[in-house]
């Protein structure tokens, strides 16, 4: 059976001018060999396709695969992560992960939050600012500002959490002349942040663990950052939680990734307000998957289940959906 890989490589953009910022969220060489790894065990014929870009070419040529199996962010618009999800269906090519729909709404932070406020969980108040000219909201301080359609902290800074309008209005324009799109404002929420691992889709999903994330107060104002997250070793503290609190955690972020339609697997991000109410923050439909690095494979090992169940279980999901013969089931 053959797998679709699909992927953006780091250092493929890197060699064409892009920087360390534009491609945070691409994937490195280590990652795309781990996967691949795994792919085989399961008995796949592995094919790397690369990005969203050769994919197109490849169907168009009339190429097809039992599964597409795509990590790819894409690299420009606010819909960029549905791009590869979309061209499949269009193509009726089987696929891994959600679909354009759930990728479009949960990349947009101000959409996701709209769908899950009306789903009745809660998350911090928030405006949006659409330029740097923008009148500042109506809004109490502290608050944390960043653009509304990133990802992997960019554009976050301890510059982000700011005190008042003045501070506001200068991270609004940094803000808006690094990215060029609106700019999310939420009331600061001073808990404990929480990730949580999903597996699944609909009635069927169900929570991997649910891990929390301590950030040094001297580490970039405390804030999980762009830096901070390339670099947590140094600076987080990365354990798995299960009291009252983070089971709570659990059962938001569950109910949040059904909420917007997430499938086969994903991250949940919560923070908790000053009484200990986690609030949604954001949800990563194709959450990072370097075998040691990315905080799902890290909260799943931390849970006893090793890095080739996680790959096989999202791969099972995926074919279930589309009654395609699973691969065998690895042992946790």
């Amino acid at each position: 059976m053959k797998l679709g890989f699909v992927f953006d490589l780091r250092d493929s953009y890197r060699a064409l001018g892009y920087s360390e910022e534009e491609t945070a969220e691409f994937d490195s060489l280590a990652t795309i060999e781990a996967l691949s790894d795994v792919f085989q065990s399961l008995g796949w014929d592995v094919r790397r396709v690369g990005r969203g870009a050769d994919l197109a070419r490849r169907l168009v040529a009339g190429d097809r695969f039992d599964l597409v199996f795509s990590i790819a962010e894409g690299l420009s618009g606010r819909s960029r992560e549905a791009q590869v999800p979309a061209l499949c269906e269009m193509f009726k090519q089987p696929y891994a992960f959600s679909d354009p729909l759930t990728m479009a709404a949960t990349l947009d932070k101000e959409i996701a939050k709209r769908i899950i406020r009306d789903h009745g969980i809660p998350t911090a108040p928030f405006v949006v600012i659409e330029n740097a000219s923008s009148p500042l909201p109506d809004i109490d301080y502290p608050a944390f500002i960043k653009p509304v359609a990133e990802g992997t902290g960019k554009g976050c800074t301890g510059k982000s959490l700011v005190h008042g309008p003045d501070l506001l209005r200068l991270e609004a324009a940094r803000l808006y002349d690094a990215f060029r799109q609106p700019l999310i404002v939420e009331s600061f929420l001073p808990g404990r942040e929480f990730t949580v691992g999903v597996i699944g889709t609909g009635h069927a999903a169900e929570i991997i663990a649910v891990m929390e994330i301590a950030v040094r107060p001297d580490a970039d104002g405390g804030v999980y950052s762009l830096e901070i997250k390339e670099n947590w070793e140094r600076f987080v503290v990365l354990d798995l939680a299960d009291d009252k609190e983070a089971r709570l955690a659990a059962t938001r972020a569950l109910a949040a990734y059904r909420a917007l339609g997430c499938r086969d697997a994903g991250r949940v991000d919560l923070k908790s307000d000053a009484c200990g109410s986690p609030q949604f923050l954001e949800v990563n439909p194709i959450a990072g998957l370097h075998p040691t690095h990315s905080d799902l494979p890290i909260l799943t090992g931390k849970a006893g289940r090793s890095y080739q169940w996680l790959i096989g279980e999202i791969i099972r999901s995926a074919c279930a959906r589309y009654n395609i013969k699973a691969p065998q089931k690895l042992a946790a």
